[in-house]
């Protein structure tokens, strides 16, 4: 059975995590190289005295190709556990670089926050829910590709492949 190749969050396996490889394991399933550059990323992050201006240095330190560490910080970036600061951030006074971020921990926190709302019956309508049912209904019932056809190429008399 292969493992998936999005991000692995069941809820058991979120309880048991012990360190930071392990969560980059779960967000990186199935792909050892990126899962190197991601731990590699985030200990270079971690242990920095400052911000990081550049990730170049890891490619040659821990032997990452250019690619994977690019597609890597994308993916960190995108989840919110790394942030680029530019020079012209003045919370930072001129500096710029990579850093950890709190975006992914407060989001998560939001997104608990939100689920225990949407579970609190005094909070919600009964009828608001019904008609959001009737729409995830409907919504099944259309083809995604609705109305969204490739028109017809015409022949202008010119030159035909």
């Amino acid at each position: 059975m292969t493992e998936p190749t999005k991000i692995d969050f069941h809820h058991r396996r979120i309880s048991q995590l012990s360190d930071f490889s392990e969560l980059i394991e779960m967000l990186f399933p199935d792909n050892r190289n990126q899962q190197h550059a991601a731990t590699c990323i985030f200990y270079e992050l971690k242990w920095a005295k400052h911000m990081v201006p550049n990730l170049a240095h890891i490619e040659k330190r821990y032997d990452v190709s250019r690619r994977i560490l690019q597609r890597t910080r994308s993916k960190l970036s995108r989840l919110g556990l790394l942030e680029h600061i530019s020079y012209l951030n003045n919370r930072y006074g001129g500096q710029y670089g990579w850093r950890l971020s709190t975006r992914f921990e407060r989001t998560l926190n939001k997104l608990a926050l939100k689920c225990a709302d949407f579970r609190n019956t005094e909070t919600s309508s009964r009828e608001k829910e019904t008609m959001l049912l009737d729409f995830a209904d409907a919504r099944r019932r259309i083809p995604k590709y609705h109305n969204q056809h490739i028109p017809e190429q015409k022949q202008d008399g010119g030159e035909a492949y």
